[in-house]
């Protein structure tokens, strides 16, 4: 049964319910990336997020369609190819490759495809045919430009009205167009430039032009979900929803998600800014799913505060569910990984339930991953005081306390497979631990350990437990023993 969803609709700037055109069905288009230059991480927020919605929306029983664009022709793209003095679809093909490698190992495995521009330029010169003919375009000295004032609601998006975005905004200012805020479906070839042949010359499309034509074909002329980054209300999807809903006479979308921006200090991560991250170089740092968590630890449409310091705390509160994964381990003497994913609706144990409740319930809030995350650190918590409670790392053959536990683990993996973090690590050993010589090493150790403290040479053992630290090994005195963790 499908949970009562709320959603903040930027469109009518309030949150809603949750409808979908065609019920069970959710069809969602997200805006890509210019490819020009390698992913920072800002690129990385939408997909990250808009993956984690998808995941959910398919735990309650929908069925979604994912289509994030390619943008693989573009001002920016011909600049910089011309910079490097190669093609512009070698550029392109070679940061399409690193995105999608960023995309892997950020594990957003729910896109269902990626249309590139360059691959739909016939849907997109009918189009701007169609919008000519309806008295919405005008071709002007080989040129194309929509005409804002033809479209009376142009501005609802932003809730301004066309004067006041204009002033707000960059407007690029020529004598080919009727109006300061009239925007570019088709633009004329200039020397050395890639181009298509139309019946305004040769050229190439506008930006806004291939997001509209792309979804459209993939996903048909209204869809349930438009989502990108709040930066892209403002000109892109303002102009996207004024040519297509003028295309088409329908509502383009009925639910537009603005996710908050990454940010350095006071200023957005952007190549314009010259303060990106690029994502390959950060993830020979940190684990990616400690980034990946660090964008989902706040609700997506606040700004995500970036630092290596913070990645650094993430990294370390990822680290209870390890030491869970690892104490449920030695109770069970199985990996984790052995423990089926949740699949049974509710628990019957009542504070399993009410932490799975709560869960979903934050997700069904317009899709709260902060306040979800802090949910299962809540569940790890319960779960260790159980462990306690009941001595189960003495006493292993209490079934039905036992049982419990295991129906908790169970539903943490159902959970946390919601928001593509906290896999158990299926490495249960260093590679040096092969053949037993850092096992034995360490046991000899621990027993130096042991003996200090039996003899109540307090010193030694605090230098052992503190040196080992330094190694990157902790000590953990346990009730069935003192083990160890190599960080």
């Amino acid at each position: 049964m499908q949970n009562k969803i709320r959603v903040y609709n930027t469109l009518t700037r309030r949150k809603e319910d949750f409808e979908t055109a065609i019920p069970g069905k959710v069809t969602m288009y997200v805006c890509g990336p210019t490819v020009y230059k390698p992913s920072h991480v800002g690129h990385l927020v939408g997909p990250i997020i808009f993956d984690t919605i998808k995941r959910f929306l398919g735990h309650q029983g929908y069925q979604a369609t994912l289509i994030v664009n390619i943008t693989d022709i573009d001002d920016k793209l011909i600049v910089e190819a011309a910079k490097r003095k190669i093609t512009v679809k070698q550029l392109a093909d070679e940061i399409t490759g690193d995105y999608f490698q960023c995309l892997k190992a950020l594990g957003i495995e729910s896109i269902d495809r990626f249309p590139k521009a360059t691959e739909h330029i016939p849907e997109i010169l009918a189009m701007i045919s169609k919008l000519i003919s309806d008295s919405h375009a005008y071709a002007s000295a080989g040129d194309v430009y929509f005409d804002v004032s033809s479209d009376q609601d142009y501005g609802k998006l932003c809730n301004r009205d066309p004067e006041q975005l204009e002033a707000g905004a960059r407007i690029e200012l020529n004598d080919k167009k009727r109006n300061p805020g009239d925007f570019a479906l088709w633009k004329g070839a200039k020397p050395g430039e890639p181009f298509w042949e139309s019946s305004w010359g040769p050229g190439r499309p506008g930006w806004h032009i291939e997001c509209s034509a792309m979804s459209m074909r993939w996903l048909g002329e209204t869809i349930d979900i438009h989502g990108g980054g709040l930066d892209l209300q403002f000109p892109h999807h303002e102009n996207e929803l004024a040519q297509s809903e003028s295309f088409s006479g329908k509502p383009f979308a009925r639910f537009w998600l603005h996710n908050g921006l990454m940010k350095t200090g006071e200023k957005k991560m952007s190549k314009s800014e010259g303060n990106e991250i690029v994502v390959s170089e950060l993830l020979k740092k940190y684990p990616a799913e400690t980034l990946r968590a660090l964008i989902l630890s706040s609700h997506y449409r606040s700004p995500i505060e970036f630092s290596e310091n913070r990645l650094i705390e993430v990294g370390r509160s990822l680290e209870t569910f390890q030491r869970f994964y690892e104490r449920v381990g030695r109770i069970t003497n199985a990996p984790v990984t052995a423990i089926p994913i949740w699949n049974q609706g509710n628990s019957d144990n009542e504070e399993l339930a009410a932490i799975r409740t709560r869960f979903i319930e934050a997700m069904s809030d317009d899709f709260n991953t902060g306040s979800a995350l802090s949910v299962l650190f809540d569940l790890v918590t319960h779960l260790n005081r159980w462990i306690e409670t009941h001595k189960l790392e003495k006493d292993k053959s209490s079934t039905p306390q036992l049982n419990i536990l295991i129906d908790g683990v169970s539903i943490l993996r159902e959970l946390s497979g919601i928001l593509g973090i906290l896999s158990p690590n299926t490495q249960t050993k260093n590679p040096d631990e092969t053949n037993g010589l850092v096992e034995g090493l360490m046991g000899l150790v621990i027993e130096l350990r042991a003996l200090a403290r039996k003899e109540k040479n307090y010193p030694t053992a605090d230098l052992i437990r503190t040196r080992l630290t330094s190694l990157g090994i902790s000590l953990e005195d346990r009730p069935d023993g003192t083990g160890y963790r190599i960080e």
